[in-house]
């Protein structure tokens, strides 16, 4: 893949550099980050543009503002956390044009307010392109995990400026590639959780030619489990999606694919620290029962898939980690992985977050991305705009 990194700009000093980073990390209801991961991946971009004197001018999302200016999803927080771990000042400025940008000094650092709040970033409309690009001279995309978007900021600017990777972005094409570009170590297993079918059915379907497993968890298996025809109860899952999932279960059996949903789960009747559980067969599930996590059999049974495969591709918890109550599903199955040796590639996002509630170390895994959808989604084979924008 011909891509030009940062370490092919030919002048960096003096430069203003619009760096595009994926700072979209979890907050509490105070707003305190609760998982950095993001930030301090970009950190070796950041410090070697900076280091060289750039005049770097960064740039992130946060949330789902849908192009409206949200309080709570102002990164007044993140670059406070961004100027602590870097011990340098960070300006964050609300203002695309404010003249701090023009007043900038060699080795200053700016971060414009969340880009999302503009809607014709989501758009990539063309004039809101050309004027980020004017106050920038060279472009700088390290934000992989948005690299599947194309909007204003992760693939739009590259019309306008000379363009190129982070180390960051680099690190992730260099890991995952191999991936596809060559055969991998079988059985191929793929694990999905997570709650949304939507973003998952082209790459599922894109597997079906390719891996040997698919191990299915999460609020995602609901959805499988209710076109197969079990009664989920209180569950969550998408009705107006059952058909799609069942068409998917039968191509995998044409396919002579080995499609595994929970035999047994993890259930409340409320979503809470205090609820009260039991782990129960699929077929017993009734009333206000809410599946939350798969059941201590199936984790078993992945595990013992597991066990005999050669590469492993997982995105997505298996259970609502965010409660302690549900983790135990993807702590085995996570735990036992990082302890198979294996190729084993995580798809970021919440599967990351989900590793660090669980203390479990991500140098046991073979690569852990910072993309979720973007990491499945170029492993799909699918050409991502952000990365597309780059090359050349």
């Amino acid at each position: 893949m011909n891509i030009k990194t940062i370490k092919d700009i030919p002048e960096i000093k003096g430069k203003k550099i619009l760096l595009r980073v994926d700072f979209n990390v979890p907050l509490d209801n105070d707003l305190n980050i609760t998982d950095d991961t993001r930030i301090t991946e970009a950190l070796p971009t950041i410090k070697e543009l900076n280091g060289k004197g750039a005049k770097l001018i960064i740039m992130s999302h946060l949330g789902r503002p849908k192009g409206e200016v949200k309080e709570e999803l102002r990164l007044t927080p993140i670059a406070k956390h961004l100027e602590k771990l870097l011990g340098t000042t960070v300006l964050k400025i609300d203002d695309i044009k404010s003249d701090k940008i023009k007043e900038m000094n060699d080795g200053d650092i700016i971060m414009l307010e969340n880009i999302r709040f503009h809607k014709e970033e989501k758009e990539c409309e063309e004039n809101f392109c050309k004027k980020l690009a004017s106050i920038g001279e060279i472009y700088v995309n390290d934000a992989f995990g948005t690299a599947h978007r194309k909007h204003a900021s992760t693939a739009g600017l590259a019309e306008y400026l000379p363009s190129y990777a982070g180390l960051l972005m680099e690190k992730e094409i260099y890991a995952l590639s191999p991936i596809i570009n060559e055969e991998p170590i079988r059985p191929l297993t793929m694990i999905f959780g997570g709650a949304k079918i939507d973003s998952k059915i082209g790459v599922i379907n894109h597997f079906l030619d390719k891996a040997d497993y698919f191990l299915i968890g999460g609020a995602l298996a609901n959805t499988f489990l209710a076109a197969a025809g079990y009664n989920v109860a209180d569950s969550l899952y998408e009705e107006d999606k059952l058909e799609i999932a069942r068409k998917i279960m039968l191509d995998a059996e044409k396919k002579h694919r080995k499609f595994i949903l929970p035999k047994d789960a993890v259930v409340a009747s409320e979503i809470s620290e205090e609820a009260e559980t039991v782990n129960i067969p699929i077929q017993d599930i009734e009333g206000d029962m809410k599946i939350l996590d798969i059941g201590k059999w199936s984790a078993e049974e992945f595990c013992n898939i597991i066990k005999e495969s050669g590469t492993i591709i997982w995105n997505g918890p298996l259970g609502l980690t965010e409660y302690k109550n549900f983790q135990q599903g993807t702590n085995t199955v996570a735990t036992f992985l990082s302890e198979h040796n294996c190729n084993s590639i995580i798809g970021g996002g919440d599967t990351v977050d989900a590793l660090k509630r669980l203390k479990i170390p991500k140098d046991k895994f073979t690569h852990v991305s910072t993309g979720g959808g973007a990491c499945i989604e170029f492993l799909s084979g699918k050409e991502l705009p952000g990365i597309k924008a780059l090359t050349g």
